[in-house]
């Protein structure tokens, strides 16, 4: 006998499919039809957990910054120095894009930028506050004495950031061609570095 699915069964089903479908079709081709189909529901059985295509794409945002938030808390948890931390805070990223891979295609969809204010407005807020979370590892490494104290903090913040969002769309545009995290930790690293070697040291390291 088939079991019957609980409403929140049915909810959790259709955010997924919302966002492998944003992943498959694009944000902008998504529709309530295609989610019914992928479902396996008419269109008005989706209605029936989420009034609207607008509260689909609501419940699915707040499912992304739950989940990023609580990467975040995992990494706080474990403790350590703050270059550590900062490090594993920006690797948590990578990871989350790596199996939520919709994520590079909704930052540039029309869905985001021009469409979804609610949608803007939450990516937006989280990015403000993953830009906080570095902002303040960097003051922390920069306090300890390990990063330059000649940076500014919110630049070296956005520098990483941009590292984040550029290589995740460099990721997606190559058909997933390489390890995300893997070369995500590598240029990280690179990048990490400058953070903490003078930069007088590394004119003489070019012209040797």
């Amino acid at each position: 006998m088939k079991m019957r699915k609980s409403a929140e069964e049915r909810k959790n089903e259709i955010m997924a499919s919302a966002l492998r479908l944003a992943d498959e079709l694009g944000p902008d081709s998504l529709s309530v039809e295609a989610i019914a189909r992928d479902v396996g529901l008419t269109q008005p059985g989706v209605f029936r957990h989420f009034p609207t295509k607008q509260a689909i794409w609501e419940a699915v945002t707040d499912t992304i910054t739950d989940r990023m938030i609580d990467g975040w808390n995992t990494v706080y948890s474990r403790g350590g120095q703050p270059v550590e931390q900062l490090r594993e805070l920006i690797l948590t990223q990578f990871r989350f894009i790596h199996t939520t891979p919709a994520i590079p295609a909704i930052l540039f969809s029309r869905e985001l930028h021009a469409k979804n204010n609610r949608l803007r407005e939450t990516v937006f807020n989280l990015l403000a506050q993953f830009h906080q979370a570095i902002a303040s590892q960097v003051t922390k490494a920069q306090d300890a004495g390990t990063f330059r104290r000649d940076f500014n903090v919110n630049d070296v913040s956005f520098l990483l950031i941009g590292l984040v969002q550029g290589l995740a769309v460099r990721w997606s545009l190559s058909g997933r061609s390489f390890v995300l995290i893997d070369e995500g930790a590598r240029l990280l690293d690179i990048q990490i570095q400058l953070f903490t070697t003078p930069y007088s040291h590394i004119l003489e390291d070019g012209k040797s």
